[in-house]
């Protein structure tokens, strides 16, 4: 099962069944997205997922709404009567269901939190968090976009990005704010197995960035070790090596023979210990003298 649809068999779950008016949002959070459509005087809403349609159904049966559903294919279908929802007139001719079309009152958090649930099980997906962090809800109108995207910035300080093209929908791709998301929306089990495959992948993220830097390192060192061997074998071959002064000569003899050695380890052989800058300031003299010849 996709994490998505384990997120959404919890959420088909939650037992608030009793509260009339969270039911109501719930439904009416279903009836702003894309997969709610008019068609002649009835409502037809269709998913894939078997979580979301029988959440749907319970919504309708708790608030006496009658419907039935059908299967179309690989498809869950449920229809009803416009009639039937007291508390929905359109305003204007259209096969979308806008939230202006509906009696919302002045709503509590509660409610508001209960309206943003029934969007992500109405047409909200998530991905696999092992792979990436993408989480979008898909509406049928920019207005219920808005309106959505609105709530969830004002009243939980949740900042969501919007597309508005061939799909209208809003996103999230930061892992701190799909589990701020998935809080607000009652998906307590989801979170913690989003947050512990974040923590997981944010590990090995860390340890990746260690050993690169330290392959990194290594690399510099090795290719300057490189570098100030070719400069003193040069020094050598035109017999120059001899005309250096005693403390580039030792310096030098000291990376001849210890070519993996880091500056401050060659620092700390020398017979008057020295600090990195100290060495590197004699290699680099080093080599300046080797590419003069």
């Amino acid at each position: 099962m996709s994490f998505s649809s384990e997120l959404k068999e919890e959420l088909s779950k939650i037992n608030n069944l009793s509260n009339k008016l969270q039911v109501k949002y719930e439904f009416i959070g279903y009836l702003l997205t894309n997969h709610v459509i008019v068609q002649n005087r009835n409502i037809r809403y269709a998913t894939e997922s078997e979580y979301n349609i029988n959440r749907f159904s319970k919504l309708l049966s708790n608030l006496q709404i009658n419907h039935k559903i059908e299967v179309e294919g690989n498809l869950f279908v449920i229809k009803l009567k416009l009639k039937e929802i007291n508390f929905l007139e359109l305003k204007e001719k259209s096969n979308k269901i806008r939230y202006t079309d509906l009696k919302i009152e002045k709503m509590t958090l509660e409610d508001k939190k209960s309206i943003i649930r029934g969007t992500f099980l109405g047409s909200g997906s998530i991905n696999n968090p092992e792979n990436s962090y993408h989480l979008e809800i898909i509406f049928s109108t920019e207005e219920n976009l808005d309106f959505i995207v609105e709530i969830l910035k004002q009243d939980f300080n949740i900042i969501v990005k919007k597309l508005v093209s061939n799909k209208i929908l809003l996103y999230i791709k930061e892992g701190e704010t799909i589990s701020n998301f998935l809080a607000l929306i009652g998906a307590n089990k989801g979170i913690l197995k989003f947050e512990d495959i974040r923590v997981q992948k944010e590990m090995r993220s860390k340890v990746n960035r260690l050993v690169n830097c330290k392959t990194a390192n290594m690399n510099k060192t090795i290719n300057a070790s490189i570098e100030q061997i070719e400069a003193i074998k040069k020094l050598q071959e035109k017999k120059k090596f001899n005309l250096l002064d005693e403390n580039l000569k030792e310096i030098a003899l000291l990376r001849l023979e210890n070519p993996n050695m880091s500056l401050i380890e060659l620092g700390k052989n020398l017979k008057k210990p020295l600090g990195k800058s100290g060495v590197n300031y004699r290699l680099k003299k080093i080599i300046e003298i080797a590419n003069s010849l």
